[in-house]
This record gives C-alpha cells, structure tokens and sequence, in this order.
C-alpha cells in the first residue's frame, strides 16, 4: 500500500520558516522523481519544488531561492525548507511521487 504523508506545516509569521516532510512508504523510494506542489484556495495547484533521482532540482518561479527541496533515499523521505516566508505562501502543500501518488497534504498559513 502506497502512503505519502506529509509534516511539519502551521502558521507562521511573514518572514519565518517551516520545513515540511514527506514520509513515505509502499514504492521505492529512490526509483522516483518527487516533487513538492501547493494549492490555494480558489487557485490551481502549482509545482513548488521537484528533485530527480539523482538530486537534480527545480523550483517554482516564485520561489525566488527561498526554499530548498531535498530527499533522503535511506529514510524515504522528501523534505521542503521554506525561508522568508509571505502571506501568498498560504496554501496546501502536497508531496508526489512523479505525480503518480499524492500524499493528502499538509497546511501551511503565513499570516502575522
């Protein structure tokens, strides 16, 4: 059985830092492309952050350096550290294995 769960989200004030967990299980780990995307209210989900098999990243337009997505292929487990965070950063945060499995997400609100 398939799980991706998703940690470490809450509320913040603008200008603090989160980072986000991706447990998984069921799939191997390291054979998978993963990704990071969000989903606000009203809006379509958008990639955040993705990493390859061999660590190679991609980031979102608007994450302007701010995060940093890594992965831990002995712990199965996909990490997103989130610096300088803003109120447009509110949303929903999902960890997917190459957009085939999806964990239920994990909320992130940045709000003062």
């Amino acid at each position: 059985q398939v799980e991706l769960v998703e940690s470490g989200g809450g509320l913040v004030q603008p200008g603090g830092s989160l980072r986000l967990s991706c447990t998984t299980s069921g799939f191997t780990f390291s054979d998978y492309y993963m990704g990071w995307y969000r989903q606000a209210p009203g809006k379509q989900r958008e990639l955040v952050a993705m990493i390859t098999r061999s660590g190679t990243t991609n980031y979102g337009d608007f994450v302007k350096g701010r995060f940093t997505v890594s992965r831990d292929n002995a712990k199965n487990t996909l990490y997103l550290q989130m610096n300088s965070l803003e109120p447009e950063d509110t949303a929903v945060y999902l960890c997917t294995a190459a957009r085939a499995y999806w964990g239920q997400g994990t909320q992130v609100t940045v709000s003062s």
